[in-house]
């Protein structure tokens, strides 16, 4: 093919490429996608969440509010707050809802 590349298919996920069973050399992953609105989305993050991250995303997925989640924890509001803002970064998220939805789609938290 004189080094050209052609493309087999398009999947929305590895798993789902894999799935096809396609008789192909190699499986190429885009880092993230393009939504509705023409911006990158799910991109791929490598920094991890602590466990505390991973407490306070699982009572933010219960819906409670930050001064909730800080009786819950035994810690400030503002370091719940510090927490929130953490985790919307290193899950490139939005606003809360979009973080637990993220969450989620990585196999970080169960609803």
């Amino acid at each position: 093919m004189n080094g050209a590349i052609e493309v087999a298919g398009e999947f929305p996920t590895l798993a789902a490429a894999e799935a096809a069973s396609l008789d192909v050399d190699a499986i190429m992953v885009a880092a993230g996608r393009a939504n509705a609105a023409g911006t990158r989305d799910e991109a791929i993050f490598e920094e991890p969440l602590t466990p505390r991250e991973i407490q306070v995303l699982e009572l933010l997925a219960e819906g409670l509010p930050n001064k909730a989640i800080a009786g819950r924890l035994r810690i400030s509001d503002q370091t719940v707050k510090f927490h929130v803002s953490s985790i919307a970064g290193k899950l490139g998220a939005a606003n809360r809802t979009d973080a637990v939805r993220r969450a989620v789609r990585r196999g970080l938290i169960t609803l």
